[in-house]
């Protein structure tokens, strides 16, 4: 095995992993101010860097909201080429959004307790302890 291949192969599953956990709620975030089409759904999710995406992924999910009844639809003429569906959030969804914000900044402080060491803590140089 390389040095190195590993530990990049752990680097990028820990980030898809990470993205398949908060995708589905930055989609509805991305609808909270109204509603968006795919396209430029995943356009804003590539803008981000991280959560960057394919159609892949962003279309099955987006199908799975609206089952869920998270999202609805509608079709709209589109100024350049042909109409175009926009998913927009149903009081559902902005109760998900909102559940979701609620229990986020918790959750991100318990990952960061672990993974931050404390202020004026170093790490021993030798065995166990």
């Amino acid at each position: 095995m390389e040095p190195g291949k590993a530990s990049n192969r752990s680097a990028g599953k820990a980030e898809s992993q990470l993205r398949k956990g908060v995708l589905e709620y930055c989609v509805l975030a991305l609808m909270r101010e109204g509603p968006r089409y795919g396209v430029e759904l995943l356009r804003e999710l590539e803008d981000s860097g991280a959560l960057a995406t394919s159609q892949g992924t962003v279309y099955p999910l987006l199908s799975r909201l609206r089952r869920d009844e998270l999202v609805e639809t509608n079709w709209r003429e589109s100024p350049s080429g042909p109409p175009r569906r926009y998913y927009e959030l149903t009081d559902a969804g902005r109760a998900a959004l909102a559940e979701f914000a609620r229990i986020w900044p918790g959750f991100r402080d318990a990952v960061d307790h672990f993974l931050v060491p404390p202020q004026g803590r170093t790490q021993s140089s030798g065995g166990a302890q």
